[in-house]
């Protein structure tokens, strides 16, 4: 048990990331769609499951250190494309718990950056998430697994479908919003 208890505290640590950031980008679609209305608490909701997941990511990453069979270095945990295990998926996992971190911090630098620009650059937040869960079933070892499949599926399946909505969702011409918000 001793040998594997890092390898198993980032397995962990990655589910509980992609538990949360799943979580957390199902809320901020559901508030981006006025999905259900006008329910308090939601703000505060995705705030807290966004900084969890960065907590988790950082978690499943510091924990690999300790993997007696990895061996992994901070480079190989950090940079894209360093680390010769799984490249492509560990990449992929990497660029992605970059982009969350970023556009996840990026809520505390919106008055900085201007709150539509921060908005534009938020909507690629789903782009990062989809990634993450990517990572997760090509480059996890429990992939594949049907466990872990349903175990992604159940967080994932609101997340995406309030996303396919957002996507799809047809948005009213600037000059009809206007006159909405007026």
């Amino acid at each position: 048990m001793e040998e594997h208890l890092f390898w198993i505290a980032s397995r962990a640590a990655g589910a509980v990331a992609l538990l949360t950031a799943s979580a957390a980008v199902a809320v901020g679609l559901a508030q981006s769609l006025r999905v259900p209305p006008r329910v308090r608490g939601l703000k505060s909701a995705h705030e807290a499951l966004s900084l969890a997941t960065i907590a988790a990511i950082a978690l499943h990453a510091v924990t690999l250190l300790g993997d007696g069979f990895l061996h992994p270095s901070v480079a190989d945990l950090t940079i894209p494309f360093v680390s010769s295990y799984e490249r492509l998926w560990t990449t992929l996992g990497i660029l992605s718990a970059w982009a969350l971190l970023a556009l996840g911090l990026s809520y505390y630098a919106r008055g900085r950056i201007g709150v539509a620009r921060w908005r534009m650059l938020h909507r690629f937040t789903a782009l990062a998430w989809l990634g993450a869960v990517a990572h997760s079933l090509g480059g996890g070892t429990d992939a594949g697994q049907a466990w872990f499949l349903a175990a992604v599926a159940i967080p994932a399946a609101p997340a995406l479908a309030l996303l396919l909505v957002r996507m799809t969702r047809r948005r009213p011409a600037p000059a009809a919003r206007r006159q909405v918000s007026a």
